[in-house]
């Protein structure tokens, strides 16, 4: 007998908490964001100035000029994956979308392992956006630079000095985050609005004083030693940690107003704007560059060509617009990952879930998921302080986790469109594939396991550039393995024996 999904509730269109109520569940979060609050979620999460400012110059300095071309083609890898999360969105509008659409999608234990890895993703990834400072404030005043004088962060001192400022980053965002959506929302859209303006601004920058044509995008002379093909797919690593967390939208969905046609779109737009705006900087600043072969661009990144071209206060005004981006990135970040915490929590899924699941009766906030992410981002930042690896090793484990994660929504996406998954929505209104589904589907699952190979790969001068034990060169497949191994006695011991804290509704069974 063909497998379906159980009727999804018709859309309330004036009723956004009713049309919540139909899952189950009551809604206890403020309803705050509209559109373009939705889309700053998804931008500052994907936020092009803090990780391409952060991993141009590991994209650079392997695959040379030529790494422009991984932008279009992981974009165009994950818009599928992004198609698919639109679709779900607009049927399941309830935080912690990764981990609510498995478990609807393959059942409760696909989806709980969907919202572990997704929660361990997300505090990797909170760490390490938060360490992106390093790239930027020294860069503006050297009295950011508290440990050491080199600030690279590839070096002991400039990595040890990253963990410093990525905690009081962390510290900071915490705060905002316990103090309400309200202010998170302010805060967020006015972060991307300068974003924005400042990507727009280093565009405009680097186009009006190029040193070379657009043909620089087909110069591999920079590239690392050994086969090109081989090159190539290690600085994809770049564009694949840049775009991700487009989901954000779906994450935040029950304190979205009306989440079924706001969500959709934004997870979209987000992606798309990030890339435009992305590809054009990349562009744009191996144009721009003052030269290609004497080591800076590659050291140094975007903050080098930056300098170089604006050595002003107008330059360092820039270089205030990364930092601001790098600050909204890591509290979109930690918005979205509590935001998936206290779902799970709310249905009995974490250990200690009643905490978990409560919410500020003043700030309408899940304090508590939000305390715990950012302390455990500052714990990881601390177990790697004088890791001159940090940067790559911390991508890398949270892209493969995150990824993994995706992929458990995609393949049972995929299994249920093939067996007898019904329309994504009855009223013409909410956004749906239709008989493009399945392929796309396909693509996108494809894709994600091309890139989950790709990216946990041991490959020496990415985890161990500097030499290190076989633990480190096997950081992101044993970092899988140790959370699948604490997710299944989590699963088994604590999960087992929890009961929801709200009226939950259970995941639909296999007919």
């Amino acid at each position: 007998m063909a497998t379906t999904l159980a009727p999804t509730p018709p859309p309330d269109l004036t009723g956004d908490g009713a049309d919540l109520a139909r899952f189950g569940y009551q809604p206890v979060l403020h309803r705050k964001l509209g559109r373009y609050a939705s889309f700053a979620a998804g931008f500052s999460f994907v936020s092009i100035l803090t990780t391409i400012f952060q991993f141009f110059g590991f994209g650079y300095s392997f695959g040379g000029a030529a790494f422009f071309w991984t932008w279009p083609i992981v974009f165009a890898g994950q818009f599928l994956v992004a198609l698919n999360f639109a679709e779900l969105a607009a049927r399941y509008p309830i935080s912690g979308c990764i981990y609510q659409w498995s478990r609807r999608l393959g059942g409760e234990l696909v989806g709980w392992f969907a919202g572990w890895m997704m929660i361990i993703a997300q505090i990797v990834t909170a760490a390490a956006a938060a360490i992106a400072l390093q790239v930027v404030l020294p860069s503006i005043w050297s009295g950011f630079q508290f440990v050491g004088t080199d600030t690279a962060l590839t070096s002991p001192s400039g990595a040890t000095n990253a963990v410093l400022l990525g905690s009081i980053l962390l510290v900071v965002t915490t705060l905002i985050n316990v103090l309400g959506i309200d202010l998170m929302a302010r805060i967020n859209s006015i972060g991307v609005t300068v974003e924005i303006v400042g990507v727009l601004a280093i565009i405009a920058l680097f186009f009006t004083t190029a040193e070379r044509g657009p043909g620089v995008v087909l110069q591999t002379d920079q590239a690392a030693p050994g086969p090109y093909w081989a090159a190539f797919l290690v600085s994809g690593l770049m564009a694949a940690y840049v775009m991700v967390g487009f989901d954000s939208a779906g994450e935040l969905s029950e304190e979205t107003k009306n989440p079924r046609r706001v969500a959709p779109r934004t997870i979209l737009t987000a992606l798309s704007v990030s890339a435009l705006g992305g590809g054009l900087m990349l562009l744009g600043a191996l144009m721009a560059a003052p030269s290609l072969s004497d080591g800076a661009l590659a050291s140094d990144g975007l903050a080098y060509v930056l300098t170089a071209k604006l050595d002003s206060p107008a330059g360092k005004v820039l270089l205030g617009c990364v930092a601001v981006a790098i600050t909204v990135c890591t509290l979109a970040i930690q918005t979205a990952g509590s935001r998936l915490m206290f779902s799970m929590a709310r249905d009995g899924k974490l250990p200690f879930a009643a905490r978990l699941a409560a919410v500020h009766p003043r700030y309408g906030t899940p304090v508590l998921p939000a305390v715990v992410i950012g302390a455990l981002g500052i714990g990881l930042l601390v177990l790697n302080l004088g890791n001159a690896a940090i940067f790559a090793t911390l991508a890398s484990v949270c892209i493969v986790t995150l990824y993994l994660a995706y992929l458990l929504v995609t393949v049972p996406l995929l299994v249920r469109r093939i067996t007898g998954l019904p329309d994504a929505g009855t009223d013409a209104r909410l956004f749906g594939l239709g008989r493009f589904g399945i392929p796309v589907n396909a693509l996108a699952v494809i894709w994600g396991v091309a890139m989950v190979v790709n990216l946990a790969w041991p490959r020496a001068e990415v985890y161990t550039p500097d030499g290190g034990g076989w633990w480190m060169l096997w950081a992101a497949p044993l970092f899988v393995v140790l959370v699948l191994a604490i997710g299944v006695l989590v699963h088994r011991f604590v999960v087992g024996w929890s009961r929801p804290v709200a009226n939950a509704e259970p995941a639909p069974q296999p007919a």
